[in-house]
């Protein structure tokens, strides 16, 4: 319980001080161009924590697909952004700092 909750803490730390470091990087990107850079930040925040299933899609150490022992997957815990369509617009605009 308290790797999970380090885990989320270390995401949510590292998507606001990534938005607050991107405040002013956004002009000229589309919004797609946006939720891409905020997936991978996202993944990247999880994947420093030394875990290596945060999205479906990741494989794990052994090289098996993560599936649904993904953090995305379970409920509760950390909560990574692993696809386009998780972004919402709110998300776009606190990373853009509007």
């Amino acid at each position: 319980m308290r790797m999970t909750a380090l885990v989320v803490s270390t995401i949510c730390l590292s998507l606001t001080s990534l938005a607050s470091a991107h405040a002013r990087s956004c002009s000229g990107l589309t919004p797609d161009q946006i939720r891409a850079a905020i997936v991978k930040e996202s993944r990247a925040a999880y994947y420093a924590t030394g875990h290596p299933c945060a999205c479906p899609d990741d494989r794990d150490r052994r090289g098996h697909s993560c599936g649904r022992r993904s953090a995305y997957s379970r409920p509760g815990g950390a909560d990574p952004r692993c696809y386009p369509r998780d972004v919402s617009e709110a998300e776009i605009r606190t990373y853009c700092g509007r």
